[in-house]
Parts: structure tokens; sequence; C-alpha cells
């Protein structure tokens, strides 16, 4: 499918672009130069001993136009995974954990994928539909930021707490976010659950539970 969100690929492509065979093609007009991601994902144990369980997979394409000094296509995919977890003796998502990996995107020594140099707000901004709620996500604020082990390095996770409604009650939550390079992919993980520290007993340990996941994640799946 062709994705309809903000293009990933526009801007910043201006200048010279190395003729090496890869690119000759897509210099002279002639096609499209193609970029592919690979998926990342947590571990099905992760999942299992967390509760989560799988919502949808998808690999997703965009086409873009892109000025080398002159007008070319670039087609690229990129994968969102996305997993659930239900409020309990409730019918509707309580917590939410995606991973979404997008190439890299280099042409000669140039990167062309905007996502790289994206703030972690304007991430968000991009990729908050994927863990919104049906009545979504509002007041977002930075909380504070920690280091996690991921894919064998130190990682920061920045958390943001804002609100949402239950039940048409309003209701606090936390939203988790880490981004960096790995494997010629840009990997960006979020998750958001509820924070119900006034209720004791109902997903409190819900924090360990998206770190657990994010630890976790394996790339390329």
């Amino acid at each position: 499918m062709t994705t309809s969100r903000r293009s990933l690929l526009a801007a910043g492509a201006t200048g010279t672009v190395a003729l090496t065979a890869g690119c000759l093609d897509f210099v002279l007009g002639n096609s499209p130069l193609e970029f592919t991601a690979d998926r990342v994902a947590p571990i099905d144990t992760a999942l299992a001993e967390t509760g989560y369980e799988k919502d949808d997979v998808d690999e997703r394409s965009v086409e873009e136009t892109v000025d080398i000094g002159v007008d070319r296509e670039v087609r690229a995919s990129l994968w969102v995974s996305v997993y659930a977890k239900e409020l309990r003796d409730q019918s509707h998502d309580a917590s939410v954990f995606a991973s979404i990996s997008a190439p890299a995107m280099e042409i000669g020594s140039r990167t062309i994928n905007p996502l790289t140099d994206l703030s972690s707000r304007e991430l968000l901004a991009e990729f908050l539909d994927e863990i919104e709620f049906d009545s979504g996500i509002e007041d977002l604020e930075y909380e504070d930021s920690t280091e996690l082990e991921i894919l064998d390095e130190k990682r920061d996770v920045e958390t943001f707490a804002g609100t949402t409604e239950y039940d048409g009650l309003e209701v606090d939550i936390e939203v988790v976010l880490t981004s960096f390079g790995h494997d010629d992919d840009l990997l960006v993980l979020l998750g958001s659950y509820p924070d119900f520290d006034d209720d004791p007993g109902v997903m409190t340990d819900e924090d360990e539970n998206v770190e657990r996941l994010l630890q976790s994640v394996e790339h390329p799946v």
C-alpha cells in the first residue's frame, strides 16, 4: 500500500550524486531508486511475558521526487509493527507498542531520509497515530529521559506525559520514544500506557513491561 503520511523523502537532496552502477539509471531518469527496510519487532517471549498481542504488521511504500539538480523519483518501503494490550475487564486497548523501521536512504554520501534529522517531538507528530487510543492523546509534555540497552547499545529513551479518555473520564498517560540508526535503517520505537498511580493493582507495572519490549527488539526480524 502507499502511505498518505507526510513525505518521508522530501527536501535536502540537491547536490551531486556519485554515478555508481546502482544509481546510473536513477540519475538518467530511466527508473526510480529503490530502498527497503528490514522489520524491527519485539521477540515473541517478551510479548507473551508482558501480555501484548499483535495488532497490525504492515509494510508501507512511499514514492517521492527528489532534486539532484534535476527531479528524479525515489521509492522506499518501511515497516510498522503494532502490538496492543487490553485494559483489564475492558474491550479497548490500554497500552500500545509500535516498532517502525525506515531505510537510511543514502545517495552517494548524502542521506535523504528527513526522519534522521527530526527531534523527538517531531517524530511523535509523525508517528503518534500508531499508538493513539480512540479518543487520542492530548497535552503531551516532556517528562524525563533514561538509558536502556537496546540492540547491544545504550539508547536514550524519552518519556512524555499527557492525557486521554476512558469511558468519559480523563486519564493520565505516558508515552515513551527512542530512535536510532541500526544496520542501514532508522528505527523508531514507541509505546503508550495509562498511568494509574491512583489505583493500585491496575497495570501499575506497565512502564516495566514497555521497557521489556524495548530491550527485546530484534532487527532484522
